[in-house]
């Protein structure tokens, strides 16, 4: 396993302790996408296993913030949050500006790569500079190097509003492109 895999499980365990942290997405609990096994220090009872339905999800995510808890919610690849970006831009970011509430969501997304296996043009993409730009409360991060990653989520934690961090699983294995 690579460093950067490693720091993400380790800051994973470490975000699962929080008694108001809880995970939710696709591929959560169940294995299905390369973030789940970046999971496997995190309880059972803190995964939430999401259907393909990201504006509900993204929305679910938004609703629980707002109770108090501090959802980490897992996209694997930008393509899915797409489908979350009416919920994203027009609620969760802009729901500070409108009123006193102030939603604090942990937002992780997989940037992948075409290596080993090309998902192809429709799954491969980045979008983080365009969701960059539409945000106006939502803080985006982007995951560069293993040394970033605890500090980042820390901080995401830690921070009064959302934070979005994309991870780039071309640095899982160790091998860059």
């Amino acid at each position: 396993m690579s460093d950067y895999f490693e720091a993400l499980c380790r800051t994973m365990k470490m975000l699962a302790e929080h008694p108001k942290t809880i995970f939710i997405g696709q591929g959560v609990k169940y294995a299905g996408t390369t973030l789940t096994d970046t999971l496997k220090d995190v309880s059972t009872e803190k995964l939430i296993e999401f259907p393909v339905a990201e504006d509900c999800q993204m929305g679910f995510c938004t609703g629980l913030s707002l109770d108090g808890w501090i959802p980490v919610c897992i996209f694997p690849r930008w393509s899915f949050v797409l489908c979350a970006a009416q919920q994203l831009v027009n609620h969760l970011d802009r729901i500070p500006l409108f009123s006193d509430y102030r939603p604090k969501v942990i937002i992780r997304i997989g940037a992948p790569h075409d290596q080993p296996l090309d998902a192809g043009p429709q799954h491969t993409d980045d979008f983080t500079a365009a969701f960059d730009m539409m945000f106006r409360t939502i803080q985006v991060e982007r995951l560069l190097a293993a040394e970033q990653i605890q500090p980042a989520y820390e901080r995401a934690l830690q921070r009064e509003g959302s934070t979005l961090l994309v991870e780039y699983t071309k640095f899982y294995s160790g091998k860059e492109r």
